[in-house]
């Protein structure tokens, strides 16, 4: 999930038909009309954008496999796109989907404003082989400043959490060695020290939630392993609190077990895109603007 303007997706959310049936049943159980509160929403993290993030990845989904009568043999989410997955696989209904979603981003907030006073975000860049990336770990280890590596997209392309008022040396030392640094995201996840997160979702967020095993296998954006039963992908929307996305490995993962096309259901301008997914697949990017456009049918001739 990244910042997604709700003028980039409104026309869609009110004429696919997939969406307009799924934000119907999320405004039934949410008791608001998530396409209103949507629209006036600040930030891009809010509960509002993170559940219209979740219908949308969803529809889309339902969408492309009736316009393409494609069948998918894995599924897989990546960091907040863990639950548009939990959803699609089948281990988690779409109320209770959205249910999490709702409680997650509430939880969130609370947890960092009440156990990370100092403020902590994430940094995303480019053009920064590891090497360079470890010089700059280096000089922060040697700071005393505590950092993690909570998203590795391509051998050149990762995110970095700190404290928010390194990002500026962060930003800089980072230009100085030929890298990009690109958006920032706050607050965080996916690193070891919020265990304190796994430990509140799991108490205030899944409670009275059920989860049954996939119909779809899914594919942990942690490690690439397969996943077949409702406690795994339980344990998955756990673990993304705490553990490092690795989108390399679940490329590798899907690859050793034959897959060659990727559909990318919901606005990605950045996993679909890199090298390592585009070098190795093709990659259909499944988007509001391809569900707005009319699509030519042909006839074939058997």
């Amino acid at each position: 999930m990244g910042p997604v303007p709700f003028a980039e997706v409104a026309k869609f959310m009110l004429v696919n038909p997939f969406a307009r049936e799924l934000f119907a049943e999320a405004d039934e159980v949410l008791g608001y009309s998530l396409f209103d509160r949507f629209k006036e929403a600040e930030g891009d993290y809010s509960e509002y954008a993170q559940v219209a993030f979740l219908v949308n990845c969803l529809a889309l989904a339902r969408w492309v496999e009736h316009e393409f009568d494609e069948q998918p043999a894995f599924c897989t989410g990546l960091s907040f796109g863990e639950k548009a997955a939990a959803v699609h696989s089948g281990a988690l209904s779409f109320a209770d989907g959205v249910r999490f979603t709702a409680r997650f981003a509430h939880t969130l907030d609370a947890y960092f404003a009440e156990e990370h006073p100092e403020e902590v975000a994430t940094q995303s860049f480019a053009r920064t082989p590891r090497a360079r990336l470890d010089e700059v770990r280096a000089e922060l280890t040697e700071q005393g400043e505590w950092h993690d590596v909570t998203c590795v997209v391509d051998e050149d392309f990762a995110m970095l959490t700190l404290r928010k008022s390194r990002l500026e040396w962060l930003q800089q030392r980072l230009r100085a060695l030929g890298g990009m640094p690109l958006y920032v995201m706050e607050p965080p996840l996916h690193s070891p020290a919020f265990g304190g997160l796994r430990r509140r979702v799991e108490e205030e967020v899944l409670a009275g939630l059920s989860f049954r095993d996939p119909h779809l296998p899914v594919v942990a954006d942690q490690d690439g392993a397969v996943l077949t039963t409702g406690e795994q992908v339980r344990n998955l929307l756990l673990d993304g609190c705490v553990r490092p996305v690795d989108w390399p490995g679940v490329l590798g993962s899907l690859r050793d077990r034959g897959v060659g096309t990727l559909y990318v259901a919901g606005q990605d301008a950045l996993f679909g895109r890199v090298g390592a997914a585009t070098r190795n697949f093709r990659v259909v990017p499944v988007n509001p603007r391809l569900a707005m456009r009319p699509r030519r049918r042909t006839a074939t001739a058997a």
